[in-house]
């Protein structure tokens, strides 16, 4: 991806608000305690993209379909959250409650593409670079040069 890191516009004035969006994720459920709980529970708010694929290129056992289940289950908290009485319906003991509501409305996204082929990954990678490019263009910043340090 290009860099959208920068600190000056296009013609050379300091901006005043944020630029450069940090990308970064997990395959399946690895980054569950890395980083889901930030995303969840955090502080900052942290738009989230979900990208799916409705057929594994390995098969194993039902090992696909919980992944799905999973990515589902994700955007779904993310969107509505968990009340505290939800939580103490699940008979979680009081002192606990806190720790485990969430307020959802987190903003997400969700790609399902059929299956992982060249031609996917390739129109994924144009996604990304294509909004990197579209918010340079927003915030008037040089996405593509590369001065170096």
């Amino acid at each position: 991806m290009e860099s959208n890191g920068k600190h000056v516009t296009l013609d050379g004035t300091e901006v005043a608000y944020e630029t450069g969006s940090i990308y970064w994720g997990e395959p399946g459920t690895n980054g569950q305690h890395s980083f889901y709980q930030l995303i969840h529970q955090g502080t900052k708010l942290i738009p989230c993209d979900f990208i799916a694929f409705m057929q594994p290129l390995n098969p194993l056992s039902r090992h696909h379909d919980l992944l799905l289940a999973n990515v589902f289950a994700q955007a779904e908290a993310l969107a509505f959250g968990k009340t505290p009485q939800e939580i103490l319906a699940e008979n979680i003991p009081a002192w606990l409650v806190p720790h485990k509501t969430f307020e959802g409305n987190r903003p997400s996204s969700m790609i399902i593409i059929e299956r992982l082929t060249p031609a996917a990954l390739g129109k994924l990678v144009a996604l990304y670079e294509h909004s990197v490019f579209t918010q340079g263009t927003i915030w008037q910043i040089n996405s593509f040069d590369q001065w170096g340090d």
